[in-house]
């Protein structure tokens, strides 16, 4: 596929630059790199949100700074296939209420890239009940307790 100049997109250059937004991550870079990073009408969705456009994604990225301490993403494999890339990922964070040491959710990214090589479709694949309620102190008993019935 080539866009309007007759060119391949440079996809890998695009995923390059999504790698090290996720890698240095802070709340300065999702205010001011998103618009290099994402299409303006960009799709996202997580097991918590699904939004659409620069104005709803910005607040999600930005919001994680206030949620927990010291955030951060290590990309641990990305693959790449045409304008579709897939990433995985280890977040890195400390729970604010409780003292509590690093805590890690795995998960996965599917995003699809524009011409003009800008993500104009992210997925986030993670499992919130056994990387996020199951860590929580009260929540994490239960959330175990109906994980052992739900095997019998």
């Amino acid at each position: 596929m080539s866009n309007s100049t007759n060119q391949t997109p440079d996809h890998q250059a695009a995923l390059e630059r999504v790698v090290q937004f996720f890698e240095t991550l802070t709340v300065q870079s999702a205010q001011t790199q998103l618009p290099l990073i994402y299409a303006a009408d960009a799709s996202f969705k997580d097991p918590f949100n699904e939004v659409r456009g620069l104005t709803a994604i910005t607040p999600l990225f930005t919001h994680m700074f206030v949620q927990v301490e010291n955030p951060r993403f290590l990309i641990t494999t990305h693959v790449l296939q045409g304008n579709q890339a897939f990433i995985t990922w280890d977040f890195l964070f400390h729970m604010k209420r409780y003292a509590r040491a690093e805590q890690c959710i795995c998960g996965a990214t599917q995003l699809r890239f524009n011409d003009a090589g800008l993500v104009e479709m992210h997925r986030d694949f993670w499992d919130a009940a056994e990387e996020l309620y199951e860590k929580l102190p009260v929540l994490g008993s239960l959330m175990r307790i109906l994980k052992r019935i739900a095997r019998k």
